[in-house]
């Protein structure tokens, strides 16, 4: 039996057609494999699902899982990862979270929560350390995500709350779960798969603390990460002062921030200037606020002349703003407020709505208008109550949207997802992120930021195509590491894998190299990989929108994605086709989730 540190050790299932739970030990090789939060969520997600499954259906898993360091004194470790199938894309999705639940979660003394099955009317599910238990929402069903999540954490210490809004209860294609109000799981519409089961809220508490095997290792470890942190500019200075909208500057003035539904580049000297993070603070900022065990600080507590919330980052300034031709900071915050307040992910909203504004410019009936507030907001309210002439075709996200008047390319999005706030046009490895990402049209999930814009660890031509394969995939490889970790990526300016690596083997007692992590975060890669062709995706899916590949950007440039992506294919050690070689899946460990698709190709003979 494992002598367990900072694991819980056990994962509960929770059914909630028949109310009833289970607690099933977790394994030694489960964790040293997955290592806990997205790569223990996808591993979990393929046990309990059947291939072909409907993500609405009662029978798909949503799964809650904690890290290892979750919980601990490592810095920003008070994240967490939800898993599940998407409703948005059909593909795996994970979302990950800062906020609590995840430290609630492992202190009522689980590492993970799979829950299946649908409640028979609005519930809440309450987990603590005596166990589980689903009450009826009552007068919470239909209120907001504000004013449910205050009745739900008011009074109740050491207690964390994931709520949807009524866009997760109408199942909004695009609505969000928020985490204690503040913090979002916000991609891929996993709001609906929780309004599916009809579970208005989840809510965690607990007093535990995880154990560490090697308590004068992690404090030295410690000390040797603080000093990093705060001696790099980015999470020392730039993301406390002026948050994640610092990016408005430094990506407006190199031509990297798009705007009018990737139609063209913001503009320095309106929109730019309009939106920075630098007028963020000096005009709407109450006070920084951070996620538990975070010493950056990142988020940011704002007031407008209405009302007071949390946000914006920069990828709702630029969603709600720029790509809606919005200069107005003060109605882009007001419309993040909305979004929050609905339970909405604020990337697929903006990206949803620029589409409908282009398409309304070129006759559609859509009843929404660049750069005006009124109709935006009132477009918003329809989008998350399915409501009003245009309502349900807007709540089913930009593809559907679009493909309904016969203008796919209108819709700025990969598998499904909506495009976030960086234009591959001036950044080729970006658009070879966006292409391969395994859950859609995603910068989280192998962001080339730091080599492409801001030189860290190294700077490199973003113009070029050669060479992006080998540095995406290895950001690809390193960011879900830390998603299962779980720790916040932005530690990544100012930190490496050997780091990382450190913290883990003081913190469980399990010696792992910084390559042994690199690995693991490649076999989640591809369990991810295989899930997808599990459910129909081929290489076929590995694409851009069209006006990326063919419309070039003010500098001439357009994205060049096929050398990128044949030597992607190749240095993964995939077919050419984008399937895991049968001599990949072995060295992994992954040979019983291999297709039979993956035929006889030997990673010797397909690539490195």
């Amino acid at each position: 039996m494992t002598d367990w540190h900072g694991y819980a050790g056990t994962i509960l299932h929770f059914d909630l057609t028949s109310g009833s739970a289970e607690r099933l030990p977790l394994s030694e090789e489960l964790a040293r494999s997955f290592v806990g939060g997205r790569g223990l969520g996808a591993r979990l997600l393929h046990s309990h699902s059947e291939p072909g499954s409907d993500p609405l259906a009662p029978e798909a898993p949503l799964v809650f899982a904690a890290g290892p360091l979750t919980g601990t004194r490592a810095p920003t470790s008070g994240r967490f990862s939800l898993t599940g199938l998407s409703p948005a894309t059909g593909t795996i999705l994970d979302t990950n979270c800062g906020g609590a639940l995840g430290v609630r979660l492992k202190a009522a003394g689980y590492d993970a929560l799979v829950v299946t099955g649908a409640a028979s009317e609005p519930s809440v599910l309450e987990v603590g350390e005596d166990g589980p238990a689903l009450r009826p929402a009552g007068e919470l069903a239909g209120l907001g995500v504000r004013e449910a999540t205050a009745r739900l954490l008011d009074g109740h210490g050491r207690t964390s709350a994931a709520v949807i809004g009524g866009a997760g209860e109408r199942l909004v294609k695009l609505a969000t779960i928020m985490v204690d109000g503040k913090r979002a799981l916000g991609r891929g519409g996993m709001g609906a798969v929780m309004g599916s089961k009809r579970l208005k809220a989840v809510v965690a508490s607990g007093a535990r603390r995880p154990s560490v095997a090697r308590p004068e290792d992690l404090d030295f470890f410690l000390y040797e990460v603080s000093k990093m942190l705060k001696a790099n500019p980015v999470t020392s200075r730039a993301l406390p002062e002026f948050g994640t909208a610092t990016l408005v500057g430094v990506l407006g003035k190199r031509g990297v921030m798009p705007a009018s539904n990737f139609r063209r580049a913001a503009h320095t000297s309106a929109e730019v200037s309009a939106l920075s993070g630098e007028r963020l603070a000096e005009e709407h900022l109450v006070r920084r606020s951070a996620c538990w065990g975070c010493p950056i600080a990142c988020g940011r507590q704002t007031r407008t002349s209405r009302g007071e919330g949390h946000g914006p980052e920069y990828e709702t300034i630029w969603a709600l703003g720029a790509n809606l031709g919005l200069t107005d900071l003060e109605a882009v915050v007001e419309l993040n407020y909305l979004c929050n307040e609905h339970g909405l992910d604020t990337i697929s909203t903006g990206g949803t709505l620029a589409c409908a504004i282009e398409l309304a410019e070129d006759g559609a009936p859509l009843r929404v208008r660049a750069g005006d507030f009124e109709s935006l907001a009132a477009a918003v309210v329809r989008l998350a109550t399915r409501s009003g002439d245009d309502g349900e075709l807007l709540a089913e996200g930009s593809r559907a949207l679009a493909e309904a008047f016969g203008r796919p390319e209108a819709a700025m999005q990969v598998k499904g997802l909506e495009l976030p706030a960086y234009d591959p046009r001036a950044m080729q490895g970006q658009g070879l992120g966006y292409a391969t990402s395994n859950r859609g049209g995603c910068h989280l999930r192998g962001n080339m930021l730091g080599f492409e814009v801001l030189g860290t660890p190294k700077l490199v031509d973003a113009g070029a195509v050669e060479g992006k394969a080998g540095l995406l995939i290895v950001a690809q490889h390193l960011g879900a590491a830390l998603d299962s970790l779980s720790l916040c990526k932005f530690t990544a300016f100012a930190l490496s894998e050997e780091h990382y690596s450190r913290l883990y083997s003081a913190v469980t007692g399990f010696d792992l190299s910084s390559q042994d992590l690199l690995l693991a975060g490649e076999r989640i890669w591809n369990l991810e990989r295989l899930f997808n062709l599990r459910e129909g995706f081929t290489c076929a899916d590995d694409r851009l929108p069209t006006r990326l590949l063919e419309e070039p950007n003010a500098a001439g440039e357009v994205v060049r994605l096929e050398p990128m992506l044949a030597e992607y294919y190749r240095f993964r050690g995939w077919t050419a086709d984008g399937v895991p070689s049968a001599g990949k899946l072995r060295r992994l460990g992954l040979g019983e989730y291999g297709p039979s698709a993956a035929g006889p190709a030997d990673e010797g003979r397909s690539g490195t």
